[in-house]
């Protein structure tokens, strides 16, 4: 005979009384998902990516760069992109839920969270509106470009991110992002 498990369903004001031990704490439509902190290959990329998007767009004032983010939906829903680009208009210390504009997350692979980020943080961010989604997997040394639920196209070489607000494509070299990995 089976037997029906209950599943608690956590919110983000749960979330944020959960503690402060290294882990990342993440909400997909009520289901805790816990990470181990990243180790050093993963921020040394996450932070090479994040320095690149932000000198592209943060002086010529289009986006914000935050590393790393959060992506809010009330009162379920709190994922957290390594690095997270989201428009100027809002100020810098806006609300997480008040930036609606998203124009860009990026999750760097970890061995612990390679799965849950491509299998359902990628679909989870383009359905809650992120323009696109960047997966950096340093084991490849590659990046998975999304734009639609489901897949991506994936780049080895250079990444051509084009800013038709800004009339101009930001262009960022895989072998520099993971240079010393190799």
């Amino acid at each position: 005979m089976g037997m029906v498990l209950t599943v608690p369903r956590y919110t983000i004001a749960e979330l944020e009384t959960l503690p402060s031990d290294g882990n990342r704490y993440e909400l997909l439509d009520g289901m805790l998902m816990v990470t181990p902190s990243p180790g050093s290959p993963h921020q040394g990329v996450a932070t090479r990516l994040a320095v690149e998007l932000a000198i592209a767009v943060q002086k010529p004032g289009f986006a914000h760069v935050y590393a790393p983010g959060a992506v809010q939906y009330f009162p379920f829903t709190q994922l957290e992109p390594d690095i997270l680009v989201v428009s100027s208009r809002y100020p810098l210390d806006a609300a997480w839920v008040e930036m609606t504009e998203k124009r860009l997350a990026v999750e760097v692979f970890s061995r612990s969270s390679r799965r849950y980020d491509r299998d359902f943080k990628r679909d989870a961010y383009l359905a809650l509106g992120v323009s696109e989604v960047w997966l950096v997997d340093i084991g490849e040394y590659s990046v998975a470009v999304c734009r639609a639920a489901g897949g991506g196209e994936v780049v080895r070489d250079v990444i051509e991110w084009h800013l038709p607000q800004l009339q101009r494509t930001v262009r960022i070299e895989l072998a520099e992002l993971f240079a010393g990995l190799r």
